[in-house]
């Protein structure tokens, strides 16, 4: 293997769990838990209402995570689940649910925004386009396996 790319790899590898690893201190800095803060944010990020299905779809947690954390969520009266179309689900925040998620989604929300005020428009859209081209090669190879 190319040194130079193994060396990149490596490099990207390390990039990605440390920006997990700054999201996981945000949430126990906010006083929740990981996976109750990607359940939060991603709620707040679709809005209201928000399909469960939306929620496996986005969060990348697994199906097990995310009905956990919705459960202990609806125990705590943060949210509540509705029946949508057949077997699929809604979900709504209460009033108690808004204002944590106010505490906690929203500030991690407003923490992604002030940190992408310090890069230009074209440094952002190059972003984009480099994790989208990374995401779709990589997914052809994976499916290769």
């Amino acid at each position: 293997m190319n040194e130079k790319r193994a060396a990149a790899i490596h490099r990207i590898n390390y990039l990605t769990s440390e920006t997990d690893r700054i999201y996981h201190q945000a949430s126990s800095k906010l006083g929740i838990a990981n996976s109750i803060s990607i359940v939060l944010y991603t709620i707040y990020d679709m809005g209201e209402p928000c399909l469960l299905s939306d929620i496996y779809k986005c969060s990348c947690i697994s199906k097990q995570t995310v009905n956990s954390a919705v459960r202990s969520l609806e125990a705590d009266g943060i949210l509540y689940l509705e029946q949508h179309n057949g077997r699929s689900k809604k979900i709504m925040l209460t009033e108690k649910g808004r204002e944590l998620t106010e505490k906690t989604a929203a500030k991690i929300y407003l923490a992604e925004i002030n940190a992408f005020e310090e890069w230009s428009d074209e440094e952002i859209e190059n972003y984009i386009g480099l994790m989208k081209k990374y995401a779709d090669c990589l997914r052809k190879q994976v499916e290769k396996l």
